[in-house]
């Protein structure tokens, strides 16, 4: 138990933490990160860790987060990839799939058992994702497959997905000419603020969503999910939002922290 908490037992369950700007900023860990999640862990407390990001596998976020000290497996890591495979696999595990995405994505959805395929007559949901190696074929067989029936879901919803550096090719744009083209709208959007990623992250935990609480540095995201889930939320100041941002918002947070460290 870090000596900083003394006897101090975690208010919640089960955590729910975001990781760029609440855990890590880049490379560097956010200080006194580490200390609540051993905190956390030490207090038996379960915790996951959220990333909107579909670009790479849990994998990488828990390589990343065990080299800046915070000892993780993929098991430990939600992404919008994640959410959107544990709605794949409770409600159409035998369905044939069609992805516009990357090759690294493709296996992955390949490797939790999904059948893919670039049948047309075969496709039964497609799936948009965020993909650098886009063409007009790729696009041309999801709308094919859409007017033709098949169901649609997207990993994200948001404009643009932030890497270091600058951003790649926004997944809403292919959501926006798919719907446009097949005159259909997405029926599930994985990641934040989606419900899905929460209800993802509460099964991942095994803990009732009552009793989490949901924790990042964004209002439009983080917070908005938590709070349309009906969970309390807890705000870090570490990250893009500041008390003044906080000031003009509609909906508070429950907390809004400094950093991790405050953790209730």
């Amino acid at each position: 138990m870090p000596e900083a908490y003394g006897s101090r037992e975690p208010r919640y369950e089960g955590y729910i933490l975001d990781l760029d700007g609440t855990v890590y900023i880049g490379d560097t860990l956010i200080p006194g990160a580490r200390e609540a999640v051993e905190w956390l862990r030490a207090s038996g407390r379960p915790v996951v860790f959220l990333s909107n990001k579909p670009l790479e596998p849990a994998s990488h976020y828990a390589a990343k987060l065990s080299s800046l000290g915070i000892p993780a497996m993929a098991d430990d890591v939600l992404n919008s990839t994640q959410a959107l495979l544990a709605y794949a696999q409770q409600h159409y595990p035998n369905a044939a799939y069609y992805c516009v995405g990357e090759e690294l994505l493709l296996r992955e959805l390949c490797d939790a058992g999904l059948h893919l395929t670039d049948d047309v007559d075969k496709i039964e949901v497609v799936i948009a994702a965020f993909d650098r190696t886009l063409t007009y074929a790729k696009l041309n067989t999801a709308y094919q497959a859409l007017v033709r029936g098949a169901k649609f879901f997207a990993t994200n919803g948001d404009r643009s997905c932030p890497i270091d550096g600058g951003t790649i090719p926004d997944c809403a744009g292919v959501i926006a000419f798919l719907e446009a083209t097949a005159e259909g709208q997405v029926e599930m959007v994985a990641g934040k603020p989606s419900r899905q990623m929460l209800s993802a992250a509460t099964g991942r935990l095994g803990v009732d969503p009552s009793k989490c609480l949901m924790v990042g540095d964004r209002l439009a995201t983080d917070m908005r999910m938590g709070q349309d889930a009906g969970i309390d939320t807890a705000l870090v100041l570490t990250g893009v939002t500041s008390r003044e941002h906080v000031a003009l918002c509609d909906a508070r947070p429950t907390y809004v922290l400094e950093s991790l460290r405050d953790l209730p």
